[in-house]
């Protein structure tokens, strides 16, 4: 019952998702046809309210609620990150799904996006599997 907080928030994240169209395959769609800008707006709304919520957390040195410090490291740019975003954004394309709204499509009954799940716990496995071999 203690982790009770986080399938309520699951949920909450599960109905914002479905309201605002984001688990609308339509939507994805039109996102990558470049005919719409709804998605990107969503997106974009998220990137600004994540660099806000960043630096207010940096300027006052805000604590977690355990009250132990945030710290957020630096992160390396590496070219398989354009690698990466690359096979993602053509999974996103080809699927009408990424992780965040997968969950929500299958809670609304887009049951056969549940071969997009487990196509990604396999990616994901795969990933692992041959990551030491990969070059850095």
């Amino acid at each position: 019952m203690k982790n009770i907080k986080f399938l309520v928030a699951g949920i909450f994240f599960g109905i914002v998702l479905v309201k605002a169209q984001v688990i609308s395959w339509f939507r994805i769609q039109e996102m990558f046809q470049l005919t719409s800008f709804h998605m990107y707006g969503v997106i974009g709304t998220a990137v600004v309210t994540g660099i806000i919520s960043l630096q207010l957390i940096k300027r006052f040195n805000m604590k977690t609620i355990a009250g132990e410090p945030i710290s957020v490291t630096p992160k390396k740019f590496d070219k398989g990150q354009i690698f990466g975003g690359l096979i993602f954004g053509l999974g996103w394309a080809i699927t009408g799904a990424c992780p965040g709204p997968l969950f929500a499509q299958i809670g609304t009954g887009f049951t056969v996006v549940g071969i997009t799940l487990l196509s990604a716990i396999a990616g994901t496995w795969v990933y692992g599997a041959v990551q030491s071999r990969l070059p850095h």
